[in-house]
């Protein structure tokens, strides 16, 4: 275990330059004491790490020194060649790196190695795009991409869901998420996610990046997306769902999902269970619903419920079907009808 840490430490800092002790011990999971030790072996050993005192200190390896162990065990290089996903990488303009990293590592590898490797191909296929979609069109992803590398700021002129502007931003990321790329970059030094389909045109400019202190760009992505939900879905419906009903409500999305599980054990007569479920408002919850039913039905707030009764009977006159008012639950007085115009946005 020790080993496997003092090799590493040598490859971090040969791969990334000056770390500081802290960032090496959390790279590491470990404490900074036994960081110090495992330095204080590996200078022992005669690898020429050096520490350099102040804010901006940190350990490093000597000018020009660099370690010899290129080695790759089977799983690693199988784990090198799952990594690139040969659609995603053509649409960042590196289809043809990535198809000659793949020969070099794998005529680098032993016979024996580079047959566990040519199975990654054989058996697993990776496919990033969401089912009944197909991927975007981002015309401008390679552009976008080359900022991102070469650490330039960006004029962008996007297509928000309200506006179109022409703003400066500093591109810190991508992410490709279910099919689709967002760049994430500072506006006045404050991170935001644009999505790369919405680029009407992007243009390079040379001044470089003000990146800020300490971004990491996957912790900020995770905490984003939680923020996000926890902002878009404000408000709460109570409904009644049958097993098949809880099944579907799983599939509407991971706070639906959360939901389910914390539902209480029905006690009910006809086996269906209250679940409380985060929805974003009654229109966009009225249409979602309704397509579960009658394996999920809604109870409460009322105006969700008369949303869902006005959209049951417009669709009914569609079809030259009369509602029966007799039969049709009575919608509140105060509660305003849907209207089919309705459009959720999202910024």
């Amino acid at each position: 275990m020790r080993a496997s840490r003092l090799l590493t430490i040598q490859m971090l800092l040969q791969s990334r330059g000056r770390l500081s002790a802290r960032a090496l011990a959390d790279a590491l999971q470990v404490s900074v004491r036994t960081l110090y030790r495992d330095v204080d072996q590996l200078s022992a050993a005669g690898v020429p790490v050096y520490a350099e005192r102040g804010r901006s200190g940190g350990f490093c390896l000597r000018e020009g020194w660099q370690t010899r162990l290129t080695g790759l065990t089977p799983a690693e290089s199988q784990a090198v060649l799952l990594s690139g996903l040969p659609g995603p990488a053509a649409q960042l303009g590196l289809g043809g790196a990535a198809a000659s990293a793949r020969l070099k590592l794998l005529s680098a590898l032993p016979a024996d190695g580079r047959a566990q490797a040519l199975r990654i191909g054989d058996q697993l296929h990776l496919d990033p795009v969401d089912w009944y979609r197909e991927a975007e069109p981002v015309p401008h992803l390679a552009t976008v991409a080359d900022a991102v590398w070469q650490g330039h700021r960006l004029q962008l002129h996007y297509e928000s869901w309200t506006a179109t502007s022409t703003r400066t931003v500093d591109p810190l990321g991508l992410v490709l998420k279910a099919g689709a790329w967002y760049l994430v970059a500072a506006v006045r030094g404050s991170p935001r996610t644009f999505r790369v389909a919405g680029i009407l045109q992007a243009q390079a400019l040379p001044a470089p990046v003000q990146r800020p202190p300490r971004f990491d760009l996957a912790a900020w992505w995770t905490e984003s997306t939680r923020r996000f939900e926890r902002e878009l879905l404000r408000a709460e419906a109570t409904v009644l769902a049958t097993p098949q009903g809880l099944r579907d409500l799983r599939r509407l999305s991971a706070a639906a999902a959360r939901a389910v599980d914390a539902a209480p054990p029905s006690r009910r007569a006809d086996g269906r269970t209250q679940v409380q479920l985060p929805v974003e408002s009654a229109a966009q919850a009225s249409g979602l619903l309704l397509r579960l039913a009658p394996e999920v039905e809604v109870l409460a707030p009322v105006e969700l419920r008369a949303a869902v009764v006005a959209r049951i009977g417009e669709a009914a006159r569609c079809y030259g079907l009369a509602v029966g008012a007799a039969r049709a639950p009575t919608m509140p007085r105060t509660a305003a009808p849907y209207r089919s115009t309705t459009r959720h946005t999202i910024e």
